[in-house]
C-alpha cells in the first residue's frame, strides 16, 4: 500500500470538496461570473472524483485489470484515437442518430393518428407499454437475424428502443389540455389542425421533450448492446466484448468514456433545445429567474 499517494488524494478531494462548498453559498452579482460559478461546481466535481480514483487504484495497489487508474485510461484513449473515432461512426453516427430520427419520428407521427382514433388509442398503447417492457438483449438477437450484421440491424433495435416512448409521451401531452381551452378554440371556429397546431402541441412539447431526452439515452445503449450479438469488426459493443475478453481493460474503460461523453452531450444538446423551444414552460422560467 503506497499510503503517500493515498493521503494525497484524500487531501485533494477535501479541499476541492470544501471549495465547491463556498462556491455554491456564494452569489455573484456579475451574470457572467455567476454562470461560470455554477458550471465549476460539476466540473471540480468530477475532478475530485478522478483524483480520488486515481490515488485508491494506486494506493492499494488494485491491479488494473480490475480498475485501471484515470491516467492509464487516458493515455489507452489519446493513443487509439483512429480506432475509438471508428468506432463511434459506426455506433453513433450511424446506428444511434438514425434510428433515434426515425424512431422519435415515427412515434411523433403514430401518436397523432392514435390521437384522431379512440381504436388505435385503445388497441396500440396498451401494446406498447408491452414492448416498452421487452428487454433489449432478447430483441437484438432477432433484429441481426432480420437485417443483418451491419449497422442496419442496431438502428432497427434503436428504432424499437425509442418507438414507444415517443408515443406515449406525446399522447399524454396531446391529452394535457383542458375541455375549457379546447372550447375556447371552437369558439374561435379553430378546426382540428389548428387546435393541435396552435393549442395542443404547444402543451405537449414537454412532453415530447421529455421522450427525446429519455431516447438520447435509451438508443445509445440499445445500439451498444445489440453490437455484442453481431456486427462487423467495427463498433463500441464490438470493441468492449472483444477487448474485455483479451484482459484489455483499459481500452474497454475508454470506450465507456467516449459513450459517456457522446450520450451527455447529446443529451445537452436536447435539452438546449427544448429550452428554446419551450421558453414560456414555468420549469424553465423559473430555471431562468
Amino acid at each position: 500500500m503506497n499510503v503517500s499517494i493515498l493521503i494525497a488524494a484524500v487531501v485533494f478531494w477535501l479541499a476541492a470538496w470544501a471549495f465547491n462548498e463556498w462556491l455554491v453559498r456564494r452569489k455573484f452579482l456579475n451574470p457572467a461570473a455567476d454562470r461560470a460559478a455554477r458550471l465549476a461546481v460539476p466540473l471540480i466535481f468530477g475532478l475530485t472524483i478522478l483524483v480520488l480514483w486515481e490515488g485508491i487504484v494506486r494506493g492499494f495497489n488494485i491491479p488494473s485489470v480490475l480498475l485501471p487508474p484515470p491516467s492509464m485510461i487516458w493515455t489507452r484513449l489519446i493513443n487509439s484515437l483512429p480506432t475509438l473515432w471508428a468506432d463511434f461512426r459506426q455506433t453513433f453516427l450511424k446506428s444511434v442518430l438514425v434510428g433515434y430520427a426515425l424512431g422519435c419520428g415515427l412515434g411523433f407521427l403514430v401518436a397523432i393518428l392514435i390521437d384522431r382514433s379512440p381504436f388505435l388509442q385503445k388497441g396500440l398503447l396498451p401494446l406498447g407499454n408491452f414492448v416498452s417492457a421487452l428487454p433489449v438483449i432478447g430483441i437484438a438477437p432477432i433484429m441481426v437475424m432480420w437485417f443483418g450484421f451491419d449497422w442496419q440491424s442496431k438502428v432497427a433495435v434503436v428504432v424499437i428502443m425509442t418507438f414507444f416512448p415517443m408515443l406515449v409521451n406525446t399522447v399524454s401531452g396531446l391529452a394535457a389540455t383542458s375541455h375549457m381551452e379546447r372550447d375556447l378554440m371552437r369558439t374561435y371556429a379553430a378546426d382540428w389542425f389548428q387546435t393541435l397546431v396552435k393549442l395542443r402541441l404547444p402543451a405537449a412539447w414537454p412532453f415530447i421533450f421529455n421522450a427525446l431526452k429519455i431516447n438520447s439515452t435509451l438508443a445509445l445503449i440499445g445500439a451498444i448492446v445489440a453490437e455484442f450479438f453481431g456486427t462487423p469488426i467495427v463498433g463500441m459493443g464490438f470493441r468492449i466484448s472483444t477487448e474485455v475478453g483479451r484482459m484489455n481493460v483499459d481500452m474497454v474503460w475508454a470506450e465507456i468514456a467516449v459513450a459517456a461523453v457522446a450520450g451527455s452531450a447529446f443529451y445537452g444538446i436536447v435539452a438546449l433545445i427544448e429550452r428554446a423551444v419551450t421558453f414560456w414552460h414555468p420549469s424553465v422560467r423559473g430555471g431562468q429567474a
